[in-house]
């Protein structure tokens, strides 16, 4: 083969490793369907729960808190979920931030196994019924990107970014963490899984803090653009 021949045959053979925007649309429409559906059933499950509205009943007879089938099912299926993530990570469509991804799945997995091994299951249930919130939003501006629907994933895109910012910097920091490292000694004797526990919540609050700043770079470089949809590439 000529030296153009075997540059072609490299761009085409390249070009079959990268997936379709059919394979980018089902994977985020997957995801975007979980997550809507584990926040819909947190939201039934923790609706009538004590500590959703004070969070102080997270320590009220603590360790004595017995846990109800309701809240089993969302711990076990969002643990079961997050492994998921966590192995076809390394086969689904390749990200830029796979490491920082990689890193909070398993922070997430090892937050909620501390948090179920200590009997921590009701501040765990808020942390995830804070996080499945804004991502539903994401996964559908992303379908809309694929499916070339600018303005749907513009207001998508607005309206993500909107709860990304109240739930991930304000109401997990201000609300959760501020719970588990202030008022928490208040109530419950300290031990060792204690301070474990809170070292991974702040772990995920620096991720968060990462994303933010990736998320508002984007979304000024493609507001610049004329563009406001993030899609991760």
């Amino acid at each position: 083969l000529s030296e153009r021949q075997v540059e072609r045959w490299l761009c085409l053979r390249r070009s079959q490793d990268k997936p379709s925007t059919l394979t980018k649309f089902c994977e985020t429409c997957w995801r975007c369907l979980y997550y809507t559906c584990s926040f819909s059933y947190g939201v039934f499950c923790l609706w009538e729960k004590p500590w959703l509205c004070d969070i102080n009943h997270s320590w009220y007879g603590y360790p004595h808190q017995s846990i109800t089938s309701d809240c089993w099912w969302y711990y076990m299926i969002s643990l079961a979920f997050y492994w998921s993530l966590t192995v076809s990570q390394f086969f689904d469509v390749k990200r830029k931030d796979f490491w920082q991804m990689f890193i909070h799945h398993i922070a997430a997995i090892c937050l909620m196994g501390f948090s179920w091994v200590c009997n921590l299951h009701r501040i765990g249930t808020l942390v995830l019924l804070t996080h499945d919130c804004s991502d539903i939003f994401l996964e559908a501006a992303k379908m809309a990107k694929y499916a070339n629907y600018q303005r749907v994933c513009d207001a998508l895109f607005v309206l993500f970014t909107i709860l990304w910012i109240i739930t991930r910097l304000g109401v997990f920091p201000m609300w959760i963490i501020y719970s588990t490292a202030i008022e928490a000694p208040n109530y419950v004797e300290m031990f060792p899984a204690y301070y474990v526990f809170n070292s991974l919540l702040l772990l995920l609050l620096v991720l968060h803090l990462f994303w933010t700043y990736v998320i508002l770079k984007i979304a000024y470089k493609s507001m610049v653009a004329g563009q406001v949809c993030y899609s991760r590439q």
